[in-house]
């Protein structure tokens, strides 16, 4: 315990216990029915424990109950003062009991005293100090507290292993976690449900999701967190597939789910973007009766937009009896991602009428709704009433999505403005905003500026390499173009694949750029000769400005009509029944010369046709885009 010696932290126990018993017994003795006046602040009365009169000869049950009873930390301080008067401290159920209470109400220093001077401890002594610690983020001597248990050759338990290991967790420190798991080993504790389920919620946490896997495959039981902890940690590491299949297999099990595991479920969902597992999800919620609180029902809604049905959204939001600052924020947030900003920006007044604040995620959603469908004026407005009228200071996502409208506008001067005159700091969101406009509107020079900035902050995110590598060679300076991408192969950075997906029949289809690996390739490419020669018909003309490669016209075309969202849509329409929606999900943003096809295609074959890439949702029909060509 050096550190908490370093600074000051330890006081002798029998100075602290002499201070105890001096100063509250004397209190209690001499007013017992009045107010002693409190050292820190004279004018405010002591406050007492009630009915907790010693007597020389007291039940260790009358002493646990006062403990139990004590609302802050003057008032253990009193019944600690007790116990040592009465004697009872050497029992060490009591003494426990106490230390317990002191660690509930975070006071680790007087908890570490009275653990120093006790001559006797157990595991749920060292337990409680272990567990006191890592609750209030001290990793430092959670870890040291932890090693003196171990060296003073005291067996290991379920108890105190799950507290150091979250520790682990919170720190997101693999190298201890592993270190911890070879203990657990070694005390033969990895068969116990509990130490193995706080492994699994570790390994995922710090995202080593195979190890997680491993562990969770090995258990001989798990608990509903231990699936939930899994289901989530999968979807967030990019393997919603993976938690879908683990929903599947709880309910073949027979596991009863409750409201967070479905909350895990229903976000990995989202994630997989599939609206026919989005109605199964739906279905299931409903025949089991779950109740759509307001941590579920607005998983529900996020689920359905970004699933592609932004009316099913909304009709859990009308639905839900309770809705908090979170719930609202996520519907505008949908609507804005939907190029609906129109409809985002009327719940803002809905929202305040139903007495509910807005708080900072409230402003980044609709700020962000402004920004995708060009509402300059309206997001300027909103910026400056955070602070004027609901007093939130504005942080680099505020900025971020700023920037973003501004430099969406064409209006690059006053983005740089607002970026030179911000006093948060900026991160990677903000010049990857100010880069992606100056791609929009051909600035090279800010391009140039905005990058170096961007690179500093992120030098092995190859995007941003490819974001300025296409602005150059939109620009025809070729020989810069060459420079990015030697520098990205001095790096060893590649860029990452173009990847779409479409659902057919309940099954993933999934298209790479110029794919001919589907078992219906052949079709699928006759079906996009025969579009081409009806688009040319009726107006379309491939923009080789988005095949960013220095070759023949005529080539850049043929690669043009092999991008993967092209691929994916000519599937679609032999694939599914006519007048059907085509619905894909693209992991990069679309480009503009797809986004041209796209519509032109939505008119000849009338067909809706939903795309959900990295960015933003876009909704075809008729020959025209929800986003109105403003993305």
């Amino acid at each position: 315990m050096s550190k908490l010696k370093k600074h000051g932290f330890l006081l002798s126990t029998s100075a602290k216990l002499r201070f105890f018993s001096s100063s509250t017994t004397a209190a209690i003795a001499l007013e017992p029915h009045g107010h002693e006046q409190n050292p820190i602040n004279p004018q405010a009365p002591m406050q007492t424990v009630p009915d907790c009169q010693f007597t020389r000869s007291v039940d260790p049950k009358f002493i646990i109950s006062s403990l139990l009873s004590c609302r802050n930390i003057f008032q253990i301080r009193q019944v600690h003062a007790q116990i040592v008067a009465s004697g009872t401290l050497t029992n060490l159920i009591v003494a426990n009991k106490l230390l317990y209470i002191y660690a509930l109400h975070k006071a680790l220093t007087d908890a570490h005293a009275l653990f120093n001077g006790m001559k006797e401890r157990d595991s749920v002594s060292w337990s409680v100090m272990v567990g006191g610690f890592s609750k209030v983020g001290d990793f430092i001597n959670c870890f040291e507290t932890f090693r003196e248990f171990i060296r003073c050759g005291m067996q290991l338990d379920s108890y105190t292993l799950p507290f150091v290991i979250r520790a682990c967790r919170d720190r997101k420190d693999i190298v201890m976690g592993r270190l911890i798991h070879d203990i657990v080993l070694k005390s033969g504790l990895d068969i116990d449900q509990f130490v193995c389920a706080a492994l699994v919620d570790m390994y995922a946490k710090c995202k080593v999701i195979d190890d997680a896997r491993q562990l969770f495959d090995q258990m001989p039981t798990r608990d509903l967190v231990t699936w939930t902890v899994m289901i989530g940690a999968c979807a967030e590491s990019g393997n919603a597939n993976e938690s879908w299949d683990l929903f599947e297999r709880m309910r073949g099990e027979g596991v009863v789910l409750d409201n967070m595991a479905m909350v895990s479920v229903v976000y990995a969902c989202a994630k997989l973007g599939s609206i026919h597992k989005a109605r199964l999800v739906h279905d299931f919620l409903t025949r089991n009766k779950f109740l759509l609180d307001v941590i579920l029902g607005t998983a529900v809604i996020d689920m359905y937009a970004k699933c592609g049905s932004i009316d099913s959204a909304r009709e859990i939001f009308d639905r839900m009896r309770q809705k908090n600052v979170i719930s609202w924020s996520a519907m505008i947030a949908a609507y804005g991602y939907h190029g609906q900003g129109k409809k985002a920006l009327d719940l803002f007044p809905m929202m305040l009428s139903s007495r509910v604040l807005p708080n900072r995620i409230t402003f980044v959603s609709l700020l962000y709704a402004c920004s995708h469908t060009g509402l300059v004026e309206e997001g300027l407005r909103l910026f400056s009433s955070m602070w004027d009228d609901f007093a939130v200071r504005p942080d680099v996502k505020h900025y971020t999505c700023m920037v973003d409208l501004l430099g969406r506008a064409g209006r690059l001067d006053e983005a740089l403005k607002l970026i030179e005159s911000m006093s948060v700091e900026k991160d990677e969101g903000l010049w990857g905003a100010l880069l992606g406009a100056c791609r929009i509107h051909k600035n090279v020079d800010l391009a140039e500026m905005a990058a170096k900035s961007l690179l500093e902050l992120q030098p092995q995110n190859p995007g941003h390499y490819v974001l300025l590598s296409n602005i150059y060679a939109n620009a025809g300076r070729w020989q810069d173009v060459a420079k990015i991408r030697d520098l990205m192969t001095r790096r060893r950075l590649k860029k990452i694949p173009g990847w779409t997906w479409i659902e057919v029949e309940n099954k993933i289809h999934q298209f790479s750029v110029g794919d001919s690996t589907h078992p219906r390739s052949e079709e699928i490419y006759r079906m996009l000769v025969s579009l081409s020669e009806k688009l040319e018909l009726a107006g379309y003309i491939p923009d080789t400005n988005f095949e960013l490669h220095d070759v023949d016209e005529e080539v850049k075309v043929g690669n043009l009509y092999s991008h993967s969202e092209k691929l994916a849509i000519a599937f679609g329409l032999i694939a599914t029944p006519e007048g059907t929606h085509i619905r894909i999900m693209k992991n990069l943003r679309v480009c503009g010369d797809c986004h041209s096809f796209i519509k032109h295609v939505s008119a000849i074959t009338r067909r809706v046709i939903i795309v959900r890439d990295a960015n933003r949702f876009h909704h075809f029909e008729g020959g025209a885009c929800s986003c109105r060509d403003y993305w």
